[in-house]
């Protein structure tokens, strides 16, 4: 049912009166969302997992490669990228972060509180544009720092080798701050799957075999159709920004980034269009 019906004020429910002069506004919805972000225990956590994994996994990765590359062999040598290697921990905080973002959605379903937040903003919409808006600031402010540290620790790790990189050098800074665009992706890729599937472990299990499950199924396929499909998959799309040694078969950054940010918008285009047709 999408119709609402005025409430009959009983003994035990009496008729609420809006307060006069109060008006829903995308900045209200926008502040009211960032209250139950921040005042979410699983918020702080998450985004602390994220932090400590990009930082510690990418300095303990370069610290290994600066340790064994004595022992590499030329065509590593050749391929090396020192931007990546110290910004690997990455690829396993984006799974923190979509998870984050899945539940900022799917756990107000589960708990019921989504009818609450629908009777406050019956236009529905701006609820799912300040949800989406509020993870991607806060998860840009803190993963673009988690990057910037975890490349300066990694490169002091790899300069024992004399094969560290600095942020003047052609590609990297892009690469850098391209560590906190993609996990900002991630995290509203997360929203847009929890909106659509309303679900907690559907839009987790979505998420992972789109950024995880997918590239493994495509690297089974014949080598003249996995180069020509890999590259356009959200997960290989979206960490072409990352690179600055790029592979000759991948898109380049911005393109690459372009396509994710075009999958992610897709997503939350259709969670817009759910969110009006369906019952909260």
């Amino acid at each position: 049912m999408t119709a609402t019906a005025e409430a009959v004020p009983t003994p035990s429910s009496p008729r609420v009166t809006p307060e006069p002069g109060v008006k829903v506004t995308q900045r209200r919805v926008l502040h009211s969302e960032w209250t139950k972000l921040y005042s979410l225990r699983s918020t702080r956590y998450s985004l602390l997992v994220a932090l400590v994994i990009t930082i510690g996994l990418g300095i303990l990765i370069s610290w290994g490669r600066a340790s064994h590359w004595d022992q590499e062999r030329p065509i590593e040598r050749l391929s090396f990228d020192p931007t990546l290697t110290s910004l690997s921990g990455i690829f396993l905080a984006q799974l923190a972060v979509g998870v984050l973002g899945v539940l900022i959605v799917s756990g107000e379903y589960s708990t019921g509180m989504i009818r609450a937040t629908m009777a406050a903003v019956p236009t529905r919409l701006p609820v799912l544009w300040a949800k989406a808006a509020v993870f991607a600031m806060v998860t840009f402010a803190l993963m673009t720092v988690a990057s910037f540290v975890a490349f300066a620790g990694g490169q002091a790790m790899l300069s024992s080798k004399h094969i560290s990189t600095t942020l003047s050098q052609p590609g990297v800074l892009t690469a850098v701050i391209g560590g906190g665009l993609y996990l900002t992706v991630v995290g509203v890729l997360g929203v847009a799957l929890g909106a659509l599937l309303r679900s907690t472990a559907g839009g987790i299990a979505t998420l992972f075999g789109l950024l995880l499950i997918l590239p493994i199924i495509v690297r089974f396929l014949p080598s003249n159709w996995r180069d020509h499909i890999d590259r356009y998959l959200p997960s290989s799309a979206g960490q072409s920004i990352l690179q600055v040694v790029h592979d000759s078969s991948a898109l380049s950054a911005w393109t690459g980034f372009a396509l994710f940010c075009g999958y992610a918008l897709a997503a939350l285009a259709g969670a817009a269009v759910l969110l009006r047709r369906r019952d909260a």
